[in-house]
């Protein structure tokens, strides 16, 4: 599938704007970057970097944690595989940006 970025709290590595493709179900682990559905706003999806592990969910996290608006882990706690859509597998636009850092 493939998403565009909004808003700033994935700054500096995603900026609004980027195109992604994302790999539906792909296994996850920390650092990766993944969409999931904002707890509460199902039709809503957030792209956010997984943090760790934290029983039986995922501790997501911004990478811009002043950016106004920004919602993750902080705010809704351990997000449950089910809310995972899927991980950030490449940035095709805007192509003089290049890949996306490990």
């Amino acid at each position: 599938m493939r998403v565009r970025v909004e808003g700033e709290s994935m700054l500096p590595v995603l900026r609004p704007g980027d195109r992604l493709v994302v790999r539906r179900g792909a296994a996850v682990r920390p650092g990766h970057l993944v969409v999931a559905r904002l707890p509460g706003e199902p039709d809503r999806m957030i792209v956010k970097r997984v943090a760790w592990r934290d029983g039986d969910g995922w501790w997501l996290e911004s990478e811009n944690q002043r950016a106004s608006g920004r919602k993750d882990s902080w705010d809704f706690g351990a997000l449950p595989p089910s809310l995972l859509v899927g991980r950030v597998v490449l940035r095709y636009w805007p192509l003089r940006r290049g890949v996306l850092p490990r």
